[in-house]
């Protein structure tokens, strides 16, 4: 819970600024609050990000966390905007995990279609 927590406020800062950056540029999901207004960045604003666990059967880059970028419109955002914003949130992650896991051997891959957290994933000393 430890690891997960410390990766959940890296990206509640990720979600921070893509918000600031992007989050006029596109009106929100009818049933979506504006950003800052619930107690999880998850659940309001432009963005949802957050990583789910793979057990990695099939990848090159074997077990890890997926990560996990969704805008919440129902309009239209080119698709090169897309890939702005989650080159953006990549950089951004790849900068960030270091001092949220010092000591950790972590890397932000592309696994396909989408991006993984891979590397030194122990409970050890967090």
């Amino acid at each position: 819970m430890d690891w997960e927590g410390r990766l959940r406020e890296v990206f509640d800062r990720i979600d921070e600024h893509l918000e600031r950056k992007y989050g006029g540029q596109y009106p929100l999901h009818p049933n979506r609050p504006p950003s800052g207004t619930t107690d999880s960045r998850e659940q309001d604003g432009l963005f949802d990000l957050g990583a789910a666990f793979t057990p990695g059967f099939g990848s090159k880059h074997g077990r890890g966390y997926v990560v996990e970028i969704r805008l919440a419109t129902l309009s239209h955002v080119p698709p090169e905007v897309v890939e702005e914003i989650e080159r953006e949130a990549v950089e951004r992650l790849r900068a960030e995990l270091p001092a949220a896991f010092p000591g950790r051997d972590l890397r932000v891959e592309r696994d396909g279609h989408r991006y993984k957290i891979v590397g030194d994933l122990s409970l050890g000393e967090a």
